[in-house]
């Protein structure tokens, strides 16, 4: 394509946060930064004077910020940033006192309410002293077994107020995949809804969390708010009170937020790969917000009053990358339930409805909006919207057309990647740069992102390894049971020396913008040449009659064949004139090695608790291999559709 499909005005470019940041840099330091190439540079080459400003400009709270920006920055892992401050996160995202809304909240056609400022600040008072009373201390942990709701996050403000540690799942978990997580980091209070809404329905969680809790012995109370009753039966439910009552005792005060160093563990999240038990991966306070400010002020243009946006449920690290908004004085937008219920519009509906100018989807949301023939630009105003974001999946070429010519034309379409190992982002959008068809914009700054090949060489305009060369605030800080930091440094580090290696199969063009093809532990390699799985999904999905695919590399007389699997509409069949043109147009388009050997037609596609496709548990499964953490999926069932399949037992 010889012209992007979005260009910023000079208006715009002017305003954005961004460039007021670059003038401030320019000023400070009596540099010249005169594009982005520019601005990125000097954040690898200068770290200490680029972090350093970035906590002045994103006006991080703190009771101390020390001398020292970065110790240790040749050794990844060892370095430390800002070792010597004094912070507490929620703090942070409590800087605002009036009576403007801090969060709206909606769980489909049945809930929506407003929390104020004042009211998130007085809440977070009553349960941070009810905690404190209970016994919780820094470092506890708090888990939430939690919807998307204004509970939720007050419940992590007041446990991160006194320097607990968050962890959460969402509710559609079973018990195991609850048990898998929290077991491994045993909390000391939970917390839980006694249930939620989907599709129109009431979900009960209290039968299932009473379960969870006869093999959870650590938890001594568990707090339950009500979503489905205004008065919940708790009785089944071992060592529980409501809400009310257990702060009920307590008036709302100035908080008392503990000032803890920068690394001081926040959050516990959890890696939902389907290869083994979940890793506990331990983010720092410090790091997390800091990185967060510089992705939401500097590269999403978020502002003082702005509403922001993310599908998103409190198992997905996209949850706690939205409730940081809060620390930039904006309003975070929550919505419980399906993104399609009662009709596909439903997201729209509330773009409108509030003002919305950040909304975060994922890939999948707009290839089904896509499939659906949906033209949201025709139905909703959509005016407020001046960011789109889309991370989960790689975002394909025709993704993008789809939000230019049906969503919306005047708007900044970030795809964005990094993930739960990082709360963050490595490469992401630019509210300052072109749009170009299937790149996400840029390298974010202060991440050396770079690619890699085969002989861990950088290179250009080939596909390779995602890689980080230098550290960043948000590297976690460990594993949980992880004392002598094997596991951690086995995960990121082992292949590449002092480098950080994320499993990401990508392509960094001559722009600077990136492609992703997909994670490269699932890539395929028939005939010893490499092909990311989205490229063939790109290719299949454009049939009619396909709704979706997903493809495996299958060994096969000392090789490896590829096999597709596609999920057809309703009325289609897979007979030979749609597998041949499936194949050829793969051969076409791809390269003849990638040319399905195999086309097969399923009902279902197993994927994550996070939307996320999972090509390696449909591998394990066609080799016959135990997949061990069904837990991490949404729809372990769909599995069965793959096992023992005759078409796959002959050539």
């Amino acid at each position: 394509m010889s012209e992007p499909l979005w260009k910023p005005s000079a208006e715009r470019i002017a305003k954005a946060n961004i460039s007021v940041f670059r003038r401030k840099l320019e000023l400070d330091w009596g540099v010249s930064l005169p594009d982005y190439a520019a601005l990125h540079a000097f954040s690898l080459d200068e770290m200490d004077k680029f972090w350093s400003t970035a906590w002045d400009f994103c006006r991080v709270v703190a009771s101390k910020k020390g001398e020292r920006v970065l110790v240790d920055g040749d050794k990844m892992p060892g370095a430390q940033f800002f070792p010597d401050a004094r912070l507490n996160f929620a703090e942070n995202l409590l800087r605002r006192r009036d009576d403007t809304p801090a969060i709206l909240f909606r769980a489909e056609d049945q809930i929506e309410r407003k929390i104020t400022w004042n009211e998130l600040y007085n809440e977070t008072s009553r349960m941070a002293q009810a905690l404190r009373a209970l016994g919780v201390e820094a470092g506890d942990r708090v888990a939430g077994f939690v919807p998307n709701c204004p509970e939720a996050i007050i419940a992590m403000l007041a446990a991160s107020s006194i320097g607990a540690i968050w962890t959460s799942c969402s509710p559609d978990f079973g018990v195991q995949g609850v048990l898998d997580r929290f077991g491994q980091v045993k909390p000391k209070v939970l917390f839980t809804a006694d249930g939620y809404h989907y599709n129109g329905k009431p979900q009960d969680s209290l039968e299932k969390i009473a379960t969870v809790l006869a093999d959870l012995p650590s938890v001594q109370l568990t707090v339950v708010f009500p979503l489905l009753n205004e008065e919940p039966e708790i009785n089944a439910v071992p060592n529980s009170v409501h809400w009310r009552h257990f702060t009920a005792a307590h008036d709302p005060e100035n908080i008392d937020f503990a000032q803890l160093p920068f690394n001081h563990p926040l959050y516990i999240l959890y890696s939902s790969g389907t290869t083994g038990a979940p890793k506990c991966i331990v983010h720092g306070a410090g790091g997390t917000l800091l990185q967060h400010l510089k992705e939401q002020q500097l590269h999403c243009d978020i502002k003082k009053g702005d509403r922001a946006f993310y599908f998103t449920t409190c198992g997905w690290m996209m949850w706690n990358w939205l409730i940081t908004f809060l620390a930039s004085e904006a309003t975070v937008v929550l919505y419980d339930g399906s993104p399609s219920y009662p009709g596909p519009e439903v997201l729209f509906d509330y773009a409108d409805d509030v003002g919305i100018n950040l909304f975060g989807t994922s890939a999948k949301f707009i290839d089904a909006l896509g499939n659906a023939g949906l033209k949201p630009m025709d139905t909703h105003d959509l005016s407020s919207i001046r960011t789109l974001t889309s991370t989960g999946s790689p975002l394909v070429p025709e993704g993008f057309d789809y939000v230019y010519a049906n969503i919306k034309k005047d708007v900044c379409l970030s795809s964005i990647a990094g993930g739960t190992d990082i709360v963050g982002c490595f490469v992401g959008g630019n509210p300052t740069l072109p749009v170009w068809q299937g790149e996400i914009q840029c390298k974010l700054m202060g991440m050396a992102t770079d690619v890699f090949n085969e002989d861990g060489q950088s290179v250009v305009g080939e596909k390779g390894e995602l890689v980080c060369t230098k550290p960043f605030p948000s590297m976690p800080i460990g594993f949980w049971n992880d004392d002598d930091g094997a596991k951690y440094r086995s995960a990121y580090f082992e292949r590449y020396d002092n480098i950080w290696h994320h499993g990401d199969f990508v392509e960094l063009t001559e722009r600077g913008g990136m492609i992703i093809f997909g994670r490269s532990d699932a890539t395929l390699n028939p005939g010893g040449v490499r092909i990311g799985t989205a490229e063939i999904y790109r290719q299949v999905e454009q049939f009619e009659e396909v709704v979706e695919a997903i493809c495996i590399g299958q060994e096969w007389d000392d090789d490896t064949r590829v096999v597709l699997f596609v999920v057809l509409r309703d009325s289609e069949t897979l007979d030979d004139d749609l597998t041949q043109r499936i194949r050829q147009r793969v051969r076409q388009n791809c390269s003849p090695r990638h040319m399905p050997a195999k086309v097969i037609a399923v009902t279902d596609i197993p994927r994550t608790k996070s939307g996320k496709i999972t090509e390696l548990a449909v591998r394990d499964i066609v080799h016959g291999r135990d997949v061990k953490n069904k837990e991490a999926l949404a729809n372990p069932e769909a599995l069965e559709l793959y096992r023992d399949l005759a078409e796959l037992q002959n050539g």
